[in-house]
């Protein structure tokens, strides 16, 4: 199976495929790194170039080191390059049907034992390898940006996929000094689906007019310890990019109201006002502008904080009911992935599962929305007294 004498065939030289060539190389892989754009190719080059320069000036990697990993990275525009490789991570661009004509192209290209992966955020793997004759040899590898940075690698088996190439798979990921995670091919995997009431009860408290984005930022920031704020997050995100996710989750979960977009988000990207890359979004990034003050007031802060929280722990728990990651995996994917201060199910754990559970069961109440119910995993683990986590485990 795979190890450090593999050859690693990236498809896609942009921001994410010369990243995880990157990693690949710095790991002691010879990289082919191919892409149909010859403009693309040589912006790879000159990318990768400067960066690990940049890497050996700061000391981050030994002197003579960076012309050593770039020796070790074929740039391509031929797709028979990738011939010997024993694994070839796709990164094309977010569509199934290109997606899918990679991976035809590949399994005629690439040898029977050849390991096919993509880094889809969220296509369906089992989608992407139905184009496939041996679909056992598919899996999902999904990097998060910028790859050589972050740490996590969301580690997605297909209904079909073999498991000695998926322990494969996580094995060479954590060779590659990487945290890799197991997903169940689920739409969003672990952290695009666990992160949606961050952005969408955040919305939503606005919406009701409960606070303004500043004062909700504030309180995430500085009371829950995150490192962005939603609105903030959003805004650098692009509202069209974060609004075209949520609306592609709320479908793939047939409509659950646990997932309704935004409103007041739709009408922003209508608006033109997709955040930084616009000068506006939420806030106003234009010169001489002023970011508004938040509300300061603790006892509101700490609402706020609470009711974004339990969504989130809620939905968490809701991935480990069904199977898609374990407790610690998901605790694992929230703090390494998206930077979370806490693993969301420890974090329950701290606060008290049942301070949880009754909080969405207060705003069921409240709201007579499905979209707050509490899952039944935390109302078992609250009505029980139980924890999440085995407290010996974290010892």
């Amino acid at each position: 199976m795979l190890d450090k004498q593999s050859i690693i065939g990236v498809v896609g030289a942009g921001t994410m495929g010369r990243g995880i060539a990157q990693v690949a190389a710095q790991a002691g892989h010879r990289v082919v790194l191919r892409d149909l754009d010859p403009a693309a190719v040589e912006s790879a080059r000159i990318q990768l170039e400067k960066v690990l320069a940049r890497l050996e000036e700061k000391g981050r990697l030994a002197a003579g080191e960076a012309r050593s990993v770039l020796g070790r990275i074929e740039l391509s525009g031929d797709l028979d390059a990738l011939s010997p490789c024993e694994m070839v991570v796709e990164a094309v661009v977010e569509q199934i049907d290109l997606k899918k004509s990679v991976f035809q192209e590949l399994e005629e290209i690439c040898s029977e034992q050849a390991v096919l992966a993509s880094n889809t955020s969220s296509l369906s793997i089992a989608a992407i390898s139905s184009a496939c004759a041996k679909p056992e040899r598919v899996i999902g590898l999904h990097f998060f940006n910028p790859a050589p940075l972050l740490p996590l690698v969301e580690v997605v088996p297909g209904i079909g996929t073999d498991l000695e190439i998926t322990e494969s798979c996580r094995s060479m990921m954590g060779a590659w000094g990487k945290t890799p995670v197991i997903a169940k091919d689920t739409p969003g995997f672990i952290v695009n689906r666990v992160a949606r009431p961050f952005y969408g009860e955040a919305l939503r408290i606005f919406e009701e007019g409960i606070a303004d984005p500043a004062t909700i930022d504030w309180a995430m920031r500085e009371l829950g310890g995150f490192r962005m704020g939603p609105f903030e997050l959003m805004d650098l995100i692009g509202h069209d990019i974060n609004y075209e996710v949520s609306c592609s989750v709320f479908e793939a979960f047939y409509y659950d109201p646990r997932f309704k977009p935004s409103f007041t988000q739709k009408r922003l990207v209508e608006a033109g006002r997709l955040g930084r890359k616009t000068g506006r979004g939420v806030y106003d990034y234009r010169e001489g502008a002023v970011k508004p003050s938040p509300n300061t007031n603790r006892d509101k802060g700490e609402k706020i904080l609470i009711r974004i929280l339990a969504m989130l722990i809620n939905e968490a728990a809701d991935a480990v009911f069904m199977n898609v990651a374990t407790a610690n995996d998901v605790d694992l994917a929230m703090t390494c992935g998206v930077n979370y201060p806490k693993g969301l199910l420890a974090w329950a754990d701290e606060l008290g599962p049942a301070c949880i559970f009754e909080t969405l069961r207060s705003l069921q109440e409240e709201y007579g929305e499905d979209r707050y119910r509490p899952n039944p995993l935390l109302r078992r683990i609250a009505l029980s007294g139980a924890r999440f986590h085995d407290p010996k485990e974290r010892r």
